[in-house]
């Protein structure tokens, strides 16, 4: 359930007291605003404090996300958070917990308890049944593919007929290749993207539902995770650690690109974070790596609204550093 209310209402104005916001019924807050109230000294706390501040007027500032409709923005935010309740509250706290540290692993393994919580609650159940059992058909071929030009490795994802949904065996395949780049000093740059229509369209639904137990589903994700190897090599090579990006880039693929030092994408490159439909979070770094590009108050957006932002929107709030073909 999602609390509405103006950006300069009170902090105490429906028992949310500040610092209290933890202690009330769970679910995230969303403000209002019109341009002159995003100028009032009185926002002040809720542009901070709330989940985000929707208006029409625009705005620079990352805690506001504008829309050309704040009834139909509300109308979506209030559709998929009523969808999955427990899953938007988790995701609200999370995201709060992770703004405020810059620490990739803590985040992760904050992120990961979280989803891992949501892996053994109502709302994932429901979306497995109603899915129903699937089959995983073999595969043959690189799930990714390598090639060494002078110092840049590059980096392809290989599954176009699935627009190069993550699954396991592309997970083995990116770890690997992230670690020759690690272990080898003579790799200066770093390159990666995607085969066929699309980037990464997120992780594989087919194996969704397929961990042992909830529990080792969190150490395998925080122990063999592409979000630190990635990160790792961002810190090590900055800008020279990018990411080509097109097509759909949704759940786990745009994780992962946010981590890059630079991520280029394609003027037709479409944009989601659709894990909240799933009873679920974003459990491949996202609620780190996405955070850290444009702030809690815009991820919490694009998670709990299940819309998709084009690359002029991802460009703006920035999610992505450069638009090309």
């Amino acid at each position: 359930m999602i609390r509405i209310l103006e950006v300069t209402a009170s902090p105490h104005d429906g028992g949310l007291a500040e610092g209290d916001i933890e202690t009330t019924a769970p679910g995230p807050v969303i403000a209002v605003a019109t341009a002159a109230e995003l100028a009032d000294q009185r926002a002040a706390h809720w542009l901070e404090h709330a989940t985000l501040t929707l208006s029409e007027a625009e705005s620079a500032d990352r805690r506001v996300v504008t829309v050309d409709s704040v009834d139909a923005a509300i109308a979506d935010l209030e559709r998929v958070c009523g969808h999955s309740p427990i899953s938007a509250a988790v995701c609200d706290d999370v995201l709060r917990a992770n703004a405020a540290h810059a620490a990739t692993r803590a985040g992760l393994v904050t992120e990961s308890l979280a989803y891992s919580t949501l892996q053994a609650g109502p709302e994932f159940a429901r979306w497995l049944a109603e899915r129903g059992p699937v089959s995983i058909a073999a595969e043959s071929g690189d799930a990714v593919l390598l090639s060494r030009v002078e110092d840049t490795l590059e980096l392809r994802f290989n599954r176009p007929h699935r627009h190069n949904a993550f699954d396991n065996r592309t997970r083995v395949a990116l770890l690997e290749a992230l670690t020759v780049a690690r272990l080898d000093p003579t790799v200066r740059a770093i390159r990666l993207s995607g085969a066929g229509g699309s980037f990464c369209s997120g992780g594989d639904l087919a194996e969704f539902g397929g961990f042992t137990d909830p529990a080792h589903s969190h150490l395998a994700r925080t122990r063999y995770s592409p979000a630190l190897a990635i990160d790792a090599m961002t810190r090590r090579l900055g800008r020279d650690c990018r990411a080509q990006v097109h097509g759909r880039v949704l759940g786990s693929g745009l994780e992962m690109a946010a981590f890059f030092g630079w991520v280029r994408a394609h003027p037709d490159t479409a944009f989601a974070l659709p894990e909240l439909g799933l009873g679920l979070i974003p459990g491949a770094g996202g609620t780190v790596s996405v955070t850290r590009r444009m702030g809690r108050w815009r991820t919490a957006f694009l998670i709990m609204s299940g819309r998709t932002v084009t690359a002029t929107t991802a460009l703006a709030w920035g999610l992505v550093d450069e638009i090309g073909a």
